[in-house]
């Protein structure tokens, strides 16, 4: 039997992303980005250069999604490509200009994340982030 509409995992998990990417959207929007671009700026931040494929798993983005970004982000000088040691592949890292949108947002970010958990609660943030971690776990293996 189907469960009610309130009760529907893939329902619930929308809404909750709908809810809580709301001020984040807002503040992207002050600053020319995308959630979608966000995500790529901020992988590469907090990392080192990486392949399209890994950065689409990362972010999870769809590859032609992430192509279009790609390019977005080059022409607006925010990522730059780098050479990989196969020279088939081609990597994408942070530039300075990107360095300075993700500063501009990092603090943004925290402040949001910092209001969200205030709210939630700090022990029932880190038990939700542990369970969808967890149910991440389980789902991809089926």
């Amino acid at each position: 039997m189907m469960k009610k509409l309130d009760r529907a995992l893939p329902l619930a998990l929308l809404h909750a992303r709908e809810a809580t990417l709301k001020p984040f959207r807002h503040e992207l929007d002050q600053i020319g980005l995308t959630v979608q671009q966000w995500r790529v700026i901020r992988v590469l931040a907090e990392g080192k250069a990486c392949c399209a494929t890994e950065l689409a798993e990362r972010c999870v983005l769809m590859p032609p999604s992430l192509s279009r970004i790609l390019k977005t982000l080059t022409e607006q000088k925010l990522i730059e490509r780098v050479e990989d040691s196969d020279a088939r592949r081609r990597r994408v890292q942070i530039s300075s200009v990107g360095r300075e949108k993700y500063a501009t947002m990092a603090g943004k970010a925290a402040d949001i994340y910092e209001d969200l958990e205030t709210r939630f609660g700090t022990e029932k943030m880190e038990t939700l982030l542990d369970l969808l971690n967890e149910l991440y776990d389980v789902a991809k293996v089926a």
